[in-house]
């Protein structure tokens, strides 16, 4: 098992002047980013591959109506494409904390910044050592990859609370191409073909919904909490760029 740490901003304040600036001023320009250690960021210091590198992070702010996290935007700062992925959450997702896996095509940073719904935007970061996820050699059109892909397992992570956070774990078939790799046949690059949306609701209230791009690992696996208030039933809804759409629902009884 790798070693999982966290890497606080300041340490890496270096590498954050050569690639982050330039991130904070397409994405947040004339925005107030605030340090924030209640970011809490896990993944390995050093991955064996940058293919398929765990990540997570938890944030310990209120989630209430009145106050909550309302956006988390994740960057692999040294990616091809440093948009990783974007998180909505609502008082409904009981806390914003996702686990999943990620692409690193060479050693990066990533920054996670979250936006509350008072306006206020915080950021923290941690540093990760992995290459190759993003433009290495795929087998092409593999008809059994392409026919298995938006097929979904989901499950509960332990008894049902009522009234209280739960977590769901997702796992989705799906090669998530980047575009970047080349066919081993044709040595042609093999288009981009990826899930784009994931959208979770909970008797049909939403919980969250994420907006995910080419950094987002093969197969994606993702971890969430929801509140559940009553029984019901958990749906997922997955699209990708080519216009497939998936759906699946899990029953949570008390």
């Amino acid at each position: 098992m790798l070693a999982l740490s966290a890497c606080p901003l300041q340490a890496t304040a270096q590498a954050v002047d050569t690639l982050w600036p330039a991130l904070q001023k397409s994405y947040f320009d004339g925005k107030k980013l605030e340090a924030a250690p209640f970011i809490r960021l896990t993944a390995p210091e050093r991955a064996a591959s940058g293919e398929q590198v765990p990540f997570a992070f938890s944030i310990d702010h209120p989630m209430t109506a009145q106050r909550y996290i309302k956006s988390v935007t994740l960057f692999v700062d040294a990616n091809p494409v440093p948009l990783t992925a974007v998180f909505h959450f609502n008082p409904a997702s009981g806390k914003a904390e996702i686990s999943s896996r990620i692409r690193f095509e060479s050693d990066s940073l990533v920054h996670v910044v979250a936006e509350s719904s008072d306006g206020r935007f915080y950021v923290n970061a941690i540093a990760v050592k992995a290459s190759g996820g993003c433009g290495g050699p795929t087998s092409g059109d593999d008809p059994a990859v392409m026919a298995a892909a938006g097929k979904m397992k989901m499950a509960l992570d332990g008894p049902v609370k009522l009234g209280d956070v739960n977590q769901a774990r997702l796992l989705i078939r799906h090669p998530m191409y980047t575009g970047l790799q080349r066919n081993l046949s044709t040595n042609a690059f093999r288009p981009a073909f990826f899930i784009n949306k994931i959208e979770v609701t909970y008797n049909g209230k939403p919980v969250m919904t994420a907006d995910t791009f080419i950094g987002i690992s093969e197969n994606p696996s993702l971890q969430f909490g929801f509140v559940a208030d009553q029984p019901g039933a958990l749906q997922i809804v997955i699209h990708d760029n080519e216009g497939g759409t998936f759906r699946q629902s899990l029953d949570v009884r008390g």
